[in-house]
């Protein structure tokens, strides 16, 4: 989906989840917990890597992939400091 303000971007974030109740779940952003809507991805599972976008999972990850990229996010924090 294409913005219409110029200049704008929208960040989702990896997770791991971690626990799962009524729709939704607990998900881990390396250390930091938090409750995510799981209603777009009603087919994810514990121990599942999710993209998460406003406190909504959008999308089901390979592992593979949310390792890379959760290792990247934290190479550009290390250089930011």
């Amino acid at each position: 989906m294409r913005s219409t303000i110029q200049g704008t971007m929208c960040l989702a974030v990896p997770g791991k989840i971690i626990a799962l109740e009524k729709g939704n779940a607990e998900v881990d952003f390396s250390g930091v917990k938090r409750s995510v809507s799981m209603d777009l991805v009603p087919s994810a599972k514990k121990g599942d890597y999710v993209l998460v976008h406003a406190g909504f999972a959008i999308q089901l990850l390979d592992s593979e992939d949310a390792r890379e990229t959760l290792k990247l996010f934290q190479e550009i924090y290390d250089r930011s400091r």
